[in-house]
């Protein structure tokens, strides 16, 4: 930004510039038009971040986001919890239920084995999916993104998963490869679902 900027300005738009996909130009107008808004309203705004920062947590059984200690759809006695899709992050389960498609329950790693990055099993929540699979599970189903590092995972779970006797299964490639499901369609997603392979 330019040197004539007022300090608050800069690193008001610096700030913004930390959240994925948010360019400088983006974080520049961000911070802009958190300028020209009323008090009140940032006020309230700052207040609405902190509070879900300190309130949402993770939810004891699958590790998606809830308020709770534990989450809705493990709540749920309708959801068929013999059934498990494990995906990397909570918007992919986000994105999941807003198809309608699927009726089972989740198991989010947070994260991606990623050895360039440092991220190892340790790293990632695989411990308490394989504390999970003790109990009643006919099938895991493998949801993470089709990149290299989703494949990897995917491979490296269904590895410890198999010799338990427990189907696994991997979506179908109705997404494309290097895509993410937060910007997969509802139909695509839905067949990619219902035509998953097993691995």
């Amino acid at each position: 930004m330019s040197e004539y900027n007022p300090l608050p300005l800069v690193l008001a738009a610096e700030q913004f510039a930390r959240l994925p996909g948010i360019g400088m130009k983006t974080a520049q107008r961000l911070a802009y038009h958190i300028l020209t808004m009323p008090a009140g309203e940032v006020e309230m705004f700052a207040e609405t971040l902190i509070t879900a920062r300190k309130t949402v947590r993770c939810c004891s059984v699958c590790r998606n986001f809830t308020e709770k200690e534990t989450c809705a759809v493990c709540s749920d006695e309708r959801r068929n919890q013999k059934l498990i899709c494990v995906v990397e992050a909570p918007k992919d389960v986000t994105v999941i239920e807003r198809t309608g498609g699927f009726d089972g329950v989740y198991h989010v790693l947070h994260g991606l084995l990623s050895p360039m990055e440092g991220t190892g099993p340790e790293n990632i929540h695989i411990k308490e999916l394989m504390e999970r699979l003790a109990g009643e599970v006919d099938e895991v189903i493998m949801a993470t993104n089709p990149t290299i590092e989703g494949e990897a995972t995917a491979s490296y779970i269904s590895r410890l998963i198999k010799p338990m006797g427990i189907k696994v299964s991997r979506l179908a490639y109705g997404l494309p490869v290097g895509a993410s499901l937060e910007f997969a369609d509802d139909v695509t997603l839905v067949r990619a679902m219902e035509n998953r392979n097993e691995i």
